[in-house]
């Protein structure tokens, strides 16, 4: 069964059934993250578990937004966005996990600035849609979902559905010029 479009069918953080347990963030060379994750069966309560885990390390991760499989050394397509709060934010979905997303419609491309827990001293500036169409699973239902997201809701499904390709921001980058040192604000 499909949900319409920009429906996550009420799906809650609440629907996996467990809080789930903050995990240790790997960060690059680590060979996890260059490993395109296989897809899951997201009802499998190996997936449930993760997706939990997902949620809960980025909750407990300051000025995170999102986080997939291959950030916590698990080669496995499924990922967790929380843009809520964001100043960036055009379209808010709440706090979500997908498994096995794919970009279905993407359109308006903008470069932006983009930083991530596995590569936590440098920014780069990535060009990316602005405007997307995902399909996806939602673990613990296994409904399949296609909704519409827009700026930097748009960037960071992007930005995890990369890491679950076994790519990082830097590969997107235009090259040395658009990758900076991240500043650390006090």
């Amino acid at each position: 069964m499909t949900a319409p479009l920009d429906d996550l069918a009420g799906w809650t953080p609440e629907a996996l059934g467990e809080p789930g347990a903050p995990r240790t963030v790997v960060t690059a060379p680590d060979p996890a993250l260059s490993r395109a994750g296989v897809e899951v069966d997201p009802c499998d309560p190996e997936t449930v578990r993760l997706a939990a885990d997902l949620i809960a390390t980025m909750r407990v991760s300051p000025g995170c937004v999102g986080l997939a499989a291959p950030q916590v050394g698990v080669s496995a397509q499924v990922f967790c966005v929380n843009v809520i709060g964001h100043p960036k934010a055009v379209t808010v979905h709440g706090t979500f996990a997908l498994c096995n997303a794919t970009v279905v419609e993407a359109s308006r491309w903008r470069p932006g600035r983009e930083g991530c827990m596995s590569v936590p001293d440098l920014t780069g500036d990535v060009k990316r849609a602005s405007r997307l169409v995902v399909e996806a699973q939602l673990p613990g239902t296994g409904m399949t979902v296609k909704f519409a997201a827009d700026g930097f809701e748009a960037r960071a499904l992007q930005h995890e559905i990369d890491h679950c390709a076994g790519l990082l921001f830097l590969d997107r980058v235009a090259g040395a010029h658009a990758v900076y040192q991240r500043k650390v604000y006090l």
